[in-house]
């Protein structure tokens, strides 16, 4: 009897199984009938499907990775990136196969990308998902994003792309001979988990290489309710690499050490909008600005002066809906926020100039231009209140508006504001992020389907626009890593992982006050990463007694990895014990430390060669190694090695440290943190 009622509850609340790679479903079910599944013997858990959200012409060169870089084409070809976005513009000249050859015979899978919809020899699979939003029926990218993070990891060569003369130059992905696979598991209302959790069944059955998902939930979660955890673990199991983004909402959520989670930084160029005024000053804001010069014969307004609905606060700040459309028409309106912008654009004014704050007191965020959709230009705050004072005290202000031009920012790479960051919540002795790569002001391929401004009024239709977030730095990595992996295609994902954080650029922690916890090991420095030296390898049997070690129950690893589990009784630890490429430590105290770490590193370099070991010193810690000398005989021979790190902790803040590993040539540099419970 209690079979037939569970196969009549299956029949009529299943929504979607997973069987090619992984096994689990999706169903509508009562409190009651929730209660009853989860005490099942074969559940792992039970969770609610919630909603996550999605989070190039300088980029590439910044990283030195240069149009002419020595490639491996033929393996290049053979690599093929899964995408789990919003979908593609199949069009696009990104994704264009001009003289590509057919798909690798490993390929799986299918082009089901839909109605008017056509894969070709480099866009060689699309899928789409639709269990909350039953109108999807196409692969079709209608917003930009999925198109926009494809073409940075792998789009083609296109000469002479730009967002209407702005950021012009070639665009491409970081492997242009690569081919790639789009998965639509995000849409207008967002990314379902059930959707998500389907295409990571269906990239690993279909034999992608690597998984870039530019997609993340507000919060980190425990391992058994993290359905992009569950899925990138079966994709490592599968020798397949996933890059997240770190996300853009403060605390990093993508937090599993088998995922490369990916911070956003700056390139050397930054995009700016200037605004002169009519005594010739001329200040220097930031966003995307496609529009030509005002000129300086159009009336300025100040917010709180064309609203007749709203008090003077709001007004102000041009709040939704304060600006009356008759008195802002073929006028500059002065507004205190940024948010302000875009009440300009819905009132009909000619142009806009706001303060780059979100929020009254708030800091000013000035190291992002996006694109607006008049013309408008964020200043800083001290600037805006000049060009206020300009307003108060000139019968007939005048004010200019230019399009936007591009400069150089000599301070780069630094982390986005944005950039969500660390400690790690769930797995306090794992740095995340792991690393950052180029994500402010990233020219890469858009649908003309979607707003540049992503403003539903906005009717201009782009092929290439600008676009900030970790969602862009996110396919960096997956870029690079697929540029690692056409010269060493039998490296396991760890290793690649590996030889990407160790060779990153070192980041000057004293310009960021989280250090490690904004950065990681650094910002990605993909030509390096193919001669590493040495490696941290780590494998499933390394995550299964890190979970042990950390008291999860023997039979909920057992459903969760697939395969059978016994967690030794009594056995204890920590997850800083993992051998990871970067080495961290939670501590309970707020005095002295000392703490110790074991690692061990594969030679994948010159078979007979030596390594010494440097690392950083300061006042309030010593760091022993031993050895301190690594002498290998042999390539893939394997060396492990002591660090203790000792010291105080000044103040409630983190110990920032280096250890470096050096044959005279190559460096192999791992991040040390030790961090109090109260940073």
């Amino acid at each position: 009897m209690e079979l037939i009622r569970y196969n009549r509850f299956m029949r009529e609340s299943l929504v979607r199984s997973y069987t090619r790679s992984f096994n689990g479903f999706v169903a509508y079910l009562t409190p009651q009938e929730q209660e009853k599944l989860a005490g099942h013997e074969k559940v792992v858990s039970i969770f609610p499907s919630t909603t996550f959200y999605p989070q190039t012409t300088r980029s590439w060169d910044f990283l030195g990775l240069a149009e002419n870089v020595h490639r491996n084409p033929t393996a290049e070809s053979d690599t093929i990136i899964g995408v789990i976005d919003t979908g593609i513009w199949p069009e696009s000249e990104s994704f264009n196969d001009e003289g590509f050859g057919p798909p690798p015979k490993k390929w799986k899978g299918v082009c089901k990308g839909g109605n008017n919809f056509t894969c070709n020899n480099k866009l060689i699979g699309a899928r789409y998902y639709n269990s909350q939003s039953p109108t999807v029926d196409s692969a079709r990218d209608k917003d930009g994003h999925g198109s926009h993070t494809t073409s940075i990891a792998a789009g083609n060569y296109v000469k002479d792309a730009s967002f209407y003369g702005i950021a012009q130059g070639t665009a491409r992905g970081g492997v242009p001979s690569a081919r790639i696979a789009a998965y639509k598991a995000c849409n207008g209302d967002g990314c379902q988990t059930t959707d998500l959790l389907a295409a990571f069944d269906d990239a690993i059955a279909d034999g992608v290489d690597i998984i870039t998902i530019s997609v993340g939930g507000d919060y980190p979660s425990q391992l058994e309710n993290d359905v992009i955890a569950i899925g990138s673990l079966h994709a490592f199991q599968k020798g397949i690499l996933v890059t997240q983004s770190a996300g853009n909402r403060g605390r990093v959520s993508s937090v599993m050490p088998w995922i490369f989670t990916v911070g956003a930084s700056s390139t050397d160029r930054g995009i700016v909008t200037k605004v002169a005024i009519g005594n010739g000053t001329i200040f220097t804001g930031k966003t995307v600005n496609s529009f030509s010069s005002t000129g300086t014969s159009v009336p300025v307004v100040y917010g709180k002066d064309v609203s007749s609905r709203c008090n003077e606060l709001s007004a102000l700040s041009c709040r939704p809906g304060c600006l009356d459309t008759d008195l802002v028409k073929g006028k500059i309106v002065l507004c205190s926020l940024f948010g302000g912008v875009k009440e300009a654009f819905r009132a009909g004014a000619l142009g806009s100039v706001a303060s780059q704050r979100l929020f009254f007191q708030s800091p000013a965020v000035a190291d992002e231009s996006s694109v607006v959709p008049l013309a408008a230009s964020a200043l800083n705050p001290n600037d805006f209140q000049v060009v206020q004072s300009y307003f108060n005290s000139t019968k007939s202000p005048k004010l200019d508006i230019l399009k936007s031009d591009s400069v150089r920012n000599i301070d780069a790479p630094l982390v986005a504001s944005f950039s969500s960051r660390g400690p790690n919540i769930i797995l306090t002795d794992i740095l995340k992020p792991d690393i950052t790569a180029p994500g402010i002001e990233i020219l890469a391929a858009f649908s003309p389907m979607g707003s540049p401004s992503f403003n539903p009024s906005d009717k201009r239709s782009v092929n290439y626009s600008i676009l900030s977030g970790t969602s862009m730095s996110c396919p960096h990595v997956a870029g690079a890593a697929a540029y690692v992996k056409s010269f060493h295609p039998n490296w396991s994902p760890s290793a690649i992982k590996s030889a990407l954080m160790t060779t990153a650029w070192k980041m000057d922690p004293t310009k960021d006050s989280l250090a490690e916890f904004s950065y990681g090991a650094g910002h990605i420095d993909p030509v390096k990463a193919v001669d590493p030296g040495l490696v941290y390898e780590t494998f499933t049997d390394d995550y299964i007694k890190m979970f042990c070690s950390l008291g999860y129950d023997s039979a909920k690893l057992s459903k969760i990895f697939g395969v059978n589990i016994t967690c030794s009784a009594g056995q204890h630890g920590r997850s800083k014990d993992l051998n990871y490429p970067s080495m961290t430590s939670y501590i309970n105290t707020s005095v002295t430390f000392s703490e110790y770490f074991t690692r061990t590193v594969t030679n994948v370099g010159l078979a007979n060669s030596t390594y010494k070991v440097t690392t950083s010193t300061s006042p309030e810690y010593n760091i022993t190694v031993t050895p301190n000398i690594l002498t290998f005989g042999a390539t893939n021979e394997k060396k492990s090695f002591d660090v203790i790190i000792s010291g105080k902790i000044n103040n409630g803040k983190m110990v920032s440290a280096l250890l470096e590993w050096s044959d005279g040539v190559r460096k192999v540099r791992s991040p040390i943190v030790v961090y109090p419970y109260n940073l």
